[in-house]
């Protein structure tokens, strides 16, 4: 049995809670996971997985002895990235994730240069508008917008998401220019759904300093962010987008910005990867690369 193996099947399938989605993440058959298992507790002479046919859990010495495996993989995985750290250019497969209209307007136009500088770093770019585990999906890095829910992972805030409420200038001619925020009421929105559950997503303003959040009704929602901007551009409501996305059509007259005096509240940019006491250098560098490319990009400065 090799040892180190079995160490991270083990740990894998504490952190996924499953045999099947560790298997995918280390590219092996789930039988062979589950025999891993079994040879390492006939190895230790020790039940380290208490199993269900509904529920996985850890065992008393299963909890102590993961604790120790994630103690040694680290140390070794340290061990490694000292060595690839001394090679003049990180090198290795890179899987990032983001939302699809940052990633097509913000970071896909500049990843020409990102290879120029790092041309030993394979990119797997996931672009979409659902949240990924970074365990179970194996996803080295993403970028989130908003507000970040207490986890192990390390956030790094690199930016600031700017909305602005827009409609087309034949929408505002049908419905009139909106000058309050109680006249929404008679408005029409194309409001935009978060992944399976269909959450429509309020629409934000600042009063007098404080944030007011409201659902405007539409006759139409999506959950994607290129058609959603199409619908805006062709009149059928009014779109709180981010202000890089609406940026060209507004100075070309496509769009107009309404209700300027109740700015919508800007929302972090951050880019989130999993804890480790040896960050490995193809994600430093691109932690480092992006903070970089948003700190100065004209769409999200000031």
């Amino acid at each position: 049995m090799d040892l180190f193996f079995a160490m991270k099947v083990f740990t894998r399938v504490v952190e996924s809670n499953s045999f099947t989605r560790a298997a995918d993440t280390l590219h092996i058959p789930k039988a062979s996971a589950t025999i891993v298992i079994q040879q390492l507790e006939a190895h230790l002479k020790i039940r380290l997985l208490q199993r269900t046919t509904r529920s996985l859990g850890l065992t008393p010495d299963g909890a102590a002895y993961y604790q120790r495996c994630v103690r040694i993989l680290a140390d070794i995985e340290e061990a490694e990235h000292a060595l690839v750290a001394k090679a003049d250019t990180p090198r290795g497969t890179l899987r990032i994730d983001m939302p699809t209209s940052l990633g097509k307007l913000l970071v896909l136009p500049d990843l020409y240069a990102f290879h120029q500088r790092y041309p030993d770093i394979e990119l797997m770019a996931g672009f979409g508008d659902k949240p990924v585990d970074l365990i179970q999906d194996s996803v080295d890095c993403v970028i989130r917008v908003g507000e970040l829910p207490t986890s192990n992972m390390v956030a790094r805030r690199i930016g600031f998401y700017r909305p602005v409420t827009v409609a087309s200038p034949d929408y505002l001619a049908r419905h009139g220019m909106p000058t309050a925020l109680d006249e929404l009421k008679t408005h029409v929105a194309i409001n935009f759904f978060w992944g399976r559950h269909g959450k429509l997503m309020n629409f934000s303003f600042t009063v007098a300093d404080q944030v007011v959040e409201t659902l405007l009704q539409g006759n139409l929602a999506v959950n994607d962010t290129d058609v959603w901007m199409q619908s805006c551009l062709r009149g059928l409501g009014i779109i709180q987008a981010p202000r890089f996305m609406a940026a060209p059509y507004l100075a070309s007259g496509e769009l107009v910005e309404v209700l300027n005096t109740y700015v919508p509240p800007p929302l972090p940019i951050s880019v989130v990867y999993p804890q480790n006491r040896h960050l490995a250098p193809t994600v430093r560098v691109f932690v480092d690369w992006i903070a970089e490319l948003f700190a100065h990009h004209p769409l999200l400065v000031e």
